[in-house]
């Protein structure tokens, strides 16, 4: 059989139903393989950065690889800001890259190019996937499929890469002779150094730890998703009744509306939450890598009265950013697998005081007022707490990069089953979009809200062709502040209002115009009487609909970490005594046990 035949097989076998992809002349043999077939078909972008999103977004969602194809030279280097978004938030994706001929192709000669757009995306790609390599004999091609898409998924899962030229795609094989990588000592070596430690003695200390602690904090990151062991936390919660904090790329891993949910920490988190991590004597982390938006600039005063335990798959990441009392190098539905069942005790009556104290923080510091009259602005952290009481149970949020993403991480609430799609590593705006398609095709049955910025929204507009094509009811929320608004808060604090390239020389169009010339039902909204008319009616809208939020320019990310504080001191500052009150340890606090 023709080699790009048995590739697009192998994909179906594996349960991949979408492949995304520009077409280019060196992956048309692959795009033909997939012709008239019913079990898998390509989506075609309008950019390949779009496909990489998407199939970022279609593996977070189906919790399978994520696919994306891509011609040789620019298609393949157009792919790379996707690639990276997979490899810094752990997403395993497949991305495929056509190249020329292997006798067109330099190898080791001391040349930039022979063949029309070769290019050497191997090289380029290796530091940010965790497996790359050209295909140069038709008969690896089993073998390396399979070895790409189990070092994809296992371990720290993340993206790998096969450049494929065109003489390969288009060679006969015999499927029945190809080598197996499953059948590899490659493979077994491979197991044998991903094997999970377990670090089982260890499991009794923390739960004597637990059992001493009289202000402990769990600490939930993107680990927790991407080991699908969010059953497993709920268990642990529920059993240890300890409180909970997230990261950004964890928001969506424990439901907000649960009373032991107490928000998101960082740079730009909730005050209640940063306050209650800087109160805690026991802070358990679960599948977090501890960035510096989460331990601000000063690590050395994250958490520095609490013991840390600090469990994750990978085993680099431990005592890296900020030293842990006790380490475990575990995927952590294991680890959670095995307390879970050792655990025997219920504390919920002991850490009374410690719910009393941390929501006393979160009663005095919310992230959103409610406005006085209907006239008033869209104030943006009171617009994503009300879209996230309209949208379904299991609805998908995507967001793009930006303020708005940090106003709905402060006060969008996400309940059990809904999930949240977000850009946290590579932080790339252009996003939003892109993801939400992949949402919606892995998805279909379910609702897929887009958040999206002014400014993301631009970077990739051109994929609401995508959207009107393929049909997809997706609903997007634009939060029109006129300007790059996070860069220009940084101006703001630090650069004398200087506002080059985020107002001056920056502008956006008519969006709704832009919008409706697509075929999409488009509406502009900038008061709350508005807001409360025009939402409730488009998310039951069954077609795609695009809603304009406009908002005051000036409306900054509040509360924000500056550099050299730690993550308690969030501008806008408390005064020194009330700072000094909130530090105070639970017993100074005049909070009764009872």
């Amino acid at each position: 059989m023709k080699l790009s035949d048995y590739v697009i097989d192998f994909l179906a076998e594996n349960d991949v139903r979408h492949i995304f992809e520009v077409i280019g002349g060196a992956i048309t043999h692959l795009v033909d393989s997939t012709h008239d077939r019913k079990d898998i078909i390509c989506i075609t972008t309008h950019h390949e950065q779009a496909a990489a999103f998407a199939a970022e977004s279609y593996s977070r969602v189906t919790l399978n690889i994520g696919v994306s194809m891509a011609t040789s030279g620019p298609g393949a280097t157009n792919l790379i800001t996707g690639i990276g978004s997979a490899f810094f938030d752990s997403i395993p994706c497949l991305y495929i890259t056509g190249q020329v001929n292997t006798y067109e192709y330099k190898f080791d000669k001391q040349i930039r190019q022979i063949g029309f757009q070769e290019t050497d995306i191997v090289s380029i790609v290796k530091p940010i996937t965790k497996y790359a390599m050209m295909i140069t004999e038709p008969e690896s091609i089993k073998y390396q499929l399979q070895k790409a898409v189990f070092i994809a998924k296992s371990g720290r899962p993340g993206p790998v890469l096969l450049d494929i030229p065109m003489n390969i795609q288009r060679a006969q094989i015999n499927p029945e002779e190809l080598p197996d990588f499953y059948h590899s000592e490659e493979y077994h070596n491979f197991k044998e150094k991903i094997k999970n430690e377990g670090d089982q003695f260890k499991i009794q200390t923390i739960i004597d730890l637990i059992g001493q602690s009289e202000r402990p904090i769990v600490l939930v990151g993107g680990g927790i998703r991407s080991a699908s062991a969010s059953n497993e936390l709920f268990e642990f919660v529920q059993k240890t009744k300890i409180p909970v904090v997230v990261s950004l790329m964890g928001l969506d891993a424990y439901p907000h509306d649960n009373p032991l949910f107490f928000g998101m920490i960082g740079a730009y988190g909730n005050r209640y939450s940063n306050l209650a991590v800087a109160n805690s004597d026991l802070l358990i982390i679960l599948g977090s890598r501890l960035d510096n938006r989460q331990t601000g600039t000063r690590p050395d005063t994250f958490a520095r009265s609490a013991k840390i335990i600090h469990i994750d798959i990978d085993e680099t990441e431990l005592n890296c950013k900020v030293k842990s009392f006790l380490t475990i190098k575990s995927d952590v539905k294991v680890f959670l697998s095995i307390i879970n069942k050792s655990i025997k005790h219920d504390k919920s009556k002991s850490l009374n005081a410690w719910y009393k104290w941390i929501n006393l923080c979160k009663n005095k510091y919310p992230s959103y007022t409610i406005p006085k009259n209907e006239d008033s602005s869209i104030n943006p952290n009171f617009f994503m707490n009300r879209l996230s009481q309209l949208v379904d149970n299991d609805a998908i949020i995507c967001l793009d990069v930006g303020q708005h993403q940090m106003w709905a991480a402060q006060s969008f609430e996400i309940k059990k089953d809904q999930r949240m799609i977000i850009s946290g590593g590579m932080g790339s705006m252009g996003f939003g979009l892109p993801a939400a398609i992949g949402a919606s095709l892995a998805e279909p049955g379910k609702q897929v809200v887009v958040i999206v910025g002014d400014g993301g929204f631009q970077m990739n507009i051109q994929e609401l062709q995508t959207i009107v094509r393929s049909k997809l009811p997706i609903n997007i929320f634009l939060i029109n502040n006129k300007s790059l608004g996070m860069v220009r808060q940084f101006q703001e604090l630090y650069f004398n209002k200087h506002f080059l390239s985020t107002v001056i020389g920056y502008d956006c169009p008519d969006f709704v115009e832009v919008v409706s010339a697509y075929g999409i039902r488009a509406e502009s909204v900038n008061t709350v009487k508005g807001l409360n008319k025009i939402i409730p009616t488009l998310l039951k809208y069954q077609s795609p609909s695009f809603i304009e939020v406009i908002i005051p320019m000036e409306i900054n990310v509040n509360p924000k970490l500056e550099f050299n504080r730690p993550i308690e001191e969030q501008s806008p500052f408390l005064s020194e005594k009330e700072l000094k009150s909130m530090r105070l340890i639970l017993d100074r606090m005049n909070i009764a046990d009872n």
